[in-house]
């Protein structure tokens, strides 16, 4: 087993050097701002609904982006996962189109008929067919930088979405909260880093409880249902191991039941907390009584909690230790996290 202490092996083994990629998140965030500020937009009407259509990190992103407008905007927000688009998609429908490497092929299809559907569109992409076909579309582009892992670019599909709706004067001022945000992870990656020692790093902590066992991710309708998906996807991606995620309060009318029986399979299952002091109370209520129900007969658990003055500080600052937790755990298993 791999010293996580030991920078220079890390560094022999993350071979696509994941852990320097995560390491300029902050300067990322700012920088997928900017490409957004300076973007040229087509002109758009009224919308009455907006669509992100896209696979893994895209849709994950799109589900940021449905819970940080939930309760901003009127205009509801859907994510797509499909080769088709929902029938409601027409010529009010904003539809955004993502695909880091622009050769999804759910994401071709979809764009195709949304064009078919005359929705306005918005491409996000670093090339491939999608930014092709967008090209001699004439559909806008949001080009992105091609030099980094699709699983490592859930802030550059998603902060341009949002600055897209902030410059349509559908959401209200936000600059502030993205430089907030900013400083935020400036600060959590002095925390995490690969220089900072295990009893001291918080990341690495929580790999080596994850080692050898499976990890079970939870959170709550919001922001920390998006960090579990999130998390479960960069531990499949980067640690090649199983892993699953759901959320209160709905898992507690069924997934909690599979944690009370007395087998050596439940023993296997590791469960991680992710909550945020804005949970609903009742939401509070139930995880304590779910660790107590689930004390007994799983591997063990622990709280992880969501830490920022903003919400986008709140869930960046989730989605990073996760980040670096997964790529952490990847190494302890002596797989290289970029491959």
């Amino acid at each position: 087993m791999i010293n996580l202490d030991d920078v220079q092996a890390v560094q022999n083994l993350d071979t696509k050097e994941l852990l320097s990629t995560l390491g300029q998140l902050p300067e990322q965030c700012e920088a997928a701002w900017c490409l957004a500020e300076q973007l040229e937009l087509p002109k758009i009407g009224a919308v009455s609904n907006i669509v992100v259509t896209g696979l893994g990190v895209s849709a994950i992103s799109g589900d940021l982006l449905r819970v940080f407008c939930g309760s901003r905007i009127s205009v509801p927000v859907i994510v797509n996962r499909d080769y088709i688009m929902p029938e409601f998609v027409s010529a009010d429908t904003l539809v955004f189109a993502a695909a880091y490497s622009g050769n999804t092929e759910a994401t071709l299809s979809a764009y195709e008929e949304a064009r078919s559907k005359n929705a306005y569109l918005i491409v996000i992409a670093s090339g491939g067919r999608l930014t092709e076909k967008a090209v001699s579309d004439r559909i806008t582009v949001i080009k992105l930088p091609d030099h980094m892992l699709p699983r490592l670019a859930m802030a550059q599909l998603f902060l341009p979405m949002l600055c897209v709706l902030y410059r349509l004067g559908l959401l209200e001022e936000m600059t502030g909260e993205i430089a907030d945000m900013v400083s935020h992870l400036k600060i959590i990656r002095e925390e995490l880093k690969p220089e900072i020692p295990e009893n001291q790093n918080p990341a690495k902590q929580l790999a080596r409880l994850l080692y050898n066992r499976i990890p079970v991710f939870w959170g709550s309708a919001g922001i920390t249902e998006v960090a579990a998906y999130r998390w479960k996807e960069i531990i499949n991606e980067s640690a090649k191991l199983p892993a699953f995620w759901n959320m209160l309060p709905d898992l507690d009318f069924s997934e909690t039941l599979a944690l009370k029986s007395h087998c050596d399979l439940q023993r296997q299952f590791f469960v991680v907390f992710l909550r945020d002091a804005y949970d609903h109370p009742m939401v509070q209520r139930r995880t304590e009584a779910i660790k107590e129900m689930i004390a007994e007969n799983a591997a063990g658990s622990t709280d992880l909690n969501s830490s920022g003055s903003t919400t986008l500080a709140r869930a960046f600052s989730l989605f990073y230790t996760g980040d670096y937790a997964g790529i952490y755990l990847a190494l302890l298993c002596g797989s290289d996290p970029g491959c």
